[in-house]
């Protein structure tokens, strides 16, 4: 099953809860160029679709940045959600090579 996921880079002055707010979801994607870190946003309904197929730690999904432009696979690290709202707050994607094994 091929997972795949749009994002767009978000800007440092942007607040998490203002984009929840707007219906957009703040993420991060580790591992992009070595040790760098890139904030990302996504729509909070592919959000909600991608979690109804991938698992944390086990799917492989190909991410595209469509601002920087950078398409690359991804592992779901982390799923943060509201404790009692049951709603998904934020995503953790860390990059890995296919030639490495996965731990």
């Amino acid at each position: 099953m091929d997972l795949t996921i749009e994002c767009t880079q978000r800007a440092a002055d942007e607040k998490p809860k203002k984009l929840r707010r707007e219906g957009t979801l703040p993420a991060v994607l580790y591992g992009h160029n070595g040790q760098e870190s890139v904030a990302l946003k996504l729509s909070n309904y592919d959000a909600e679709a991608l979690l109804r197929k991938a698992t944390v730690n086990k799917s492989v999904i190909t991410v595209n940045v469509s601002d920087m432009p950078w398409t690359g696979k991804v592992i779901l690290r982390e799923v943060q959600k509201h404790p009692w709202k049951n709603k998904i707050h934020h995503l953790s994607f860390s990059r890995f090579h296919l030639k490495k094994k996965l731990k």
